[in-house]
Parts: C-alpha cells; structure tokens; sequence
C-alpha cells in the first residue's frame, strides 16, 4: 500500500507495538478485567495521555490458521514509568502475558 503518486514509499503503519505485561493487581488480589500494557517509546506518565481511549488489538492464531483478535480500549495511565491500564471486550488470556498487542493510532482526539 504505497501513497498514490510516490514511487518506492514505504507503507503506514496505523499502530504502535505495545507488550501486555500482567494484570492490574495487589498484594494478595488481581484484578483480571483490567489488563497492564507497556506501549514502546513511552517511558513516563505525561506521554500516556496521547494513548487514552486509544483501541488496542491482541491479534492470536487458532488451529484453523485463521487470526482472532480481542479489542479493548486504554482507560488510565497506571503508576509513572508509562505503563497504561486497558479493558478488553474479553479479558485477555493468561497466556498472552509477555505478548505483542497493537495499540492503534485512533479514533483520534485531535
């Protein structure tokens, strides 16, 4: 999907990577609703506010060699190191812990 009109340019990509990290929780308690995600290139609080209400993706492969994906949307920052809090339609697998998730680059609050 090259720009119309421009030889050779490169594709656009409408997301940033983001890694799920765990689930929001304390000391005895977790809270599986509510899923942690690490976004690349945002290393404290005041960067997550661009992300807030932002869509996030967890794209997974099923035995039929078809892709799924579970939608969710960013709520909150969560603590001060740029990690955010996210709800997804269907909480996110345990064994997704440690996976690629899309953060997509809409719907746009600009």
């Amino acid at each position: 999907m090259a720009a119309e009109g421009s030889k050779g340019a490169q594709p656009v990509r409408l997301y940033v990577k983001g890694v799920f990290t765990g689930y929001k929780r304390g000391k005895n308690n977790q809270y599986t609703h509510t899923s942690l995600i690490k976004i690349q290139g945002v290393s404290d609080k005041s960067e997550t506010a661009f992300y807030l209400g932002k869509r996030v993706a967890y794209i997974y492969k099923v035995k039929s060699n078809e892709f799924r994906v579970i939608w969710g949307r960013i709520t909150r920052a969560h603590g001060s190191a740029g990690t955010v809090r996210a709800k997804f339609k269907t909480n996110l697998p345990a064994k997704a812990i440690g996976a690629q998730v899309r953060v997509m680059l809409y719907p746009s609050r600009v």
